[in-house]
């Protein structure tokens, strides 16, 4: 094995006081929701919002005073080039990082504020790299891999060995799959702490290379995803052979399913999650009867999602549990016949957000006109009483076919407690 627990101990104690000791938490709502007991271990704490900050400074404390002279350059779609900048910035290292060009502007803008010299290149991570390898030779800079080195690995492997003293009892870890480093350095702690713990690792349905380069098949990945942090064609040689040893299944989820989780995060946790770090939680409520009765360790390893997708998310979250909607009436074209209608939404309680009626595209009589209204409700079951309230009243409500959302997996604790 290329890393092991004496590597990842070695590397809690160079990073002893330089990184935060984020907290293992239970969830009593996810727990609830689940049939499992949840603890989250919310490495969206770090100061740049990311697990990846141990295996890089573990790396960067690492490096010779020649080395550190040279400057480093790192490949990264987000995460581990702040790191890279940030702590490189903390020791006196020149950073050099190369992003992918649709990395989230978020992350672009805060690695240029830790003083590193961005590049951006390439469609992917693969891509980013194969000119940041180019860019090291040409410097003679030297090169941080985000996942297949093994310092990098040791360094995420301080997660497990924090989340084992937290909770010794946990018997199952769900760990997001990019590169694998991640998976890679907590399945080693992990299984030589407590070798009857289960590692299981989730990919996304666009971007499942881990699992096609163990299966032995030609790896295909789709062209873009939300979790962009695991968005890696090209899984490690080094993190490919300890997952192969270690990890006992690798699960995929989808973009909806990142959606779900990343808004449960938020509205339960109060914890704003990338889609990299919703991917664990995802996983859990996609199959919720592997995990029953058992006591799951997930970790939230980055919370830089960028602030439209953000936005976007909370609103089709909203949508698909029914708490906005869309509703289309038709109504007589007579003076006071819009304020009888919005009179009566009002005494079911539904906010009206938008409103909007005309009288061309409808197919209703000439002394009619149809209204489509945009509501905030409590979710399905408000939804169905607002519909039979105007059924009743004599009005024939028409809800968008796909816009109707009976199954109400999405629902949370309205009142978001832990």
């Amino acid at each position: 094995m290329s890393v092991t627990l004496d590597d990842i101990q070695k590397a809690a104690a160079r990073l002893e006081g330089s990184v935060e000791h984020t907290p293992c938490l239970r969830s009593a709502t996810l727990s609830r929701l689940t049939g499992c007991d949840v603890y989250i271990k919310f490495e969206n704490h770090q100061f740049t919002a990311s697990f990846k900050e141990r295996g890089a400074l573990n790396h960067l404390l690492a490096l010779t005073p020649e080395e550190r002279a040279r400057g480093v350059i790192a490949m990264s779609a987000g995460n581990h080039a702040q790191a890279v900048a940030y702590h490189a910035a903390r020791l006196g290292i020149h950073a050099t990082i190369v992003m992918p060009r649709h990395t989230p502007n978020l992350k672009v803008r805060n690695t240029r504020d830790f003083g590193a010299e961005v590049h951006l290149e390439g469609n992917g991570v693969d891509e980013a790299g194969a000119y940041a390898q180019r860019l090291a030779e040409e410097r003679h800079l030297v090169f941080v891999h985000p996942y297949d080195d093994p310092r990098v690995i040791a360094g995420q492997g301080t997660i497990a060995l924090e989340m084992l003293e937290a909770e010794p009892d946990l018997d199952c870890l769900v760990i997001p799959i990019g590169g694998g480093g991640l998976i890679g350095g907590n399945a080693v702690a992990a299984k030589a702490l407590k070798s009857d713990i289960e590692v299981i690792g989730v990919q996304t349905q666009r971007f499942p290379a881990m699992q096609q380069a163990l299966a032995g098949e030609e790896v295909h990945c789709g062209l873009a995803t939300l979790a962009e942090g695991i968005a890696v064609k090209q899984p490690g040689k080094l993190t490919l052979e300890i997952v192969r040893e270690l990890v006992s299944d690798i699960v995929l989820v989808d973009e909806p399913e990142i959606e779900r989780a990343i808004l449960m995060l938020l509205e339960i946790e109060k914890s704003v999650a990338e889609g990299a770090g919703a991917a664990g939680l995802a996983a859990l409520l996609s199959d919720p009867e592997r995990y029953r009765g058992r006591k799951v360790g997930l970790v939230l390893c980055g919370g830089n999602i960028d602030m439209l997708a953000l936005s976007s998310v909370i609103q089709r979250g909203l949508v698909r549990s029914n708490r906005i909607v869309r509703v289309r009436v038709g109504i007589p074209d007579v003076p006071g016949s819009l304020a009888e209608l919005t009179q009566l939404l009002a005494e079911q309680r539904a906010n009206v957000i938008q409103i909007a009626h005309q009288r061309t595209f409808t197919d209703l009589s000439l002394r009619a006109t149809e209204v489509e209204a945009t509501l905030e409700t409590l979710g399905s079951d408000h939804t169905r009483e607002v519909i039979a309230a105007l059924r009743a009243e004599g009005y024939d409500p028409v809800l968008p076919a796909n816009e109707v959302h009976p199954d109400e997996r999405w629902a949370t604790d309205p009142e978001g407690h832990h």
